[in-house]
């Protein structure tokens, strides 16, 4: 079994404008991902991340930036306290209704 390895962002560049050049020529995805040492999906998903790696925006339509930006990370904020807090409120709802299913269970029993 062959060994994962991880590419760092300046290699994956170097291999997509090799990648570049090899589709310039004619060359086919499948050949392409070979001779760079990669899977075709591997080949997709870099070249889908290649503006983030570069750090330019992305132009293809419906490409996705993955740097969240400073609006997004301070509503990512709010929104995880407001998730720990809504789950501390469940977690003392299901306490008390374990407190008063026990408490109805010794008030009334079953005969």
């Amino acid at each position: 079994m062959v060994k994962r390895r991880r590419h760092s962002a300046p290699e994956i560049i170097a291999k997509l404008r090799q990648a570049d050049e090899m589709a310039a020529e004619g060359k086919i995805q499948s050949d392409i991902a070979r001779t760079l040492g990669v899977s075709v999906m591997t080949y997709h998903r870099w070249r889908n991340g290649r503006p983030a790696l570069e750090g330019a925006k992305a132009e293809k339509r419906g490409a996705k930036d993955p740097v969240i930006k400073a609006e997004n990370a301070a509503r990512l904020d709010e929104l995880q306290l407001e998730n720990s807090r809504l789950r501390r409120l469940v977690t003392d709802l299901l306490l008390e209704k374990v407190r008063l299913e026990e408490t109805l269970k010794t008030a009334s029993p079953v005969a």
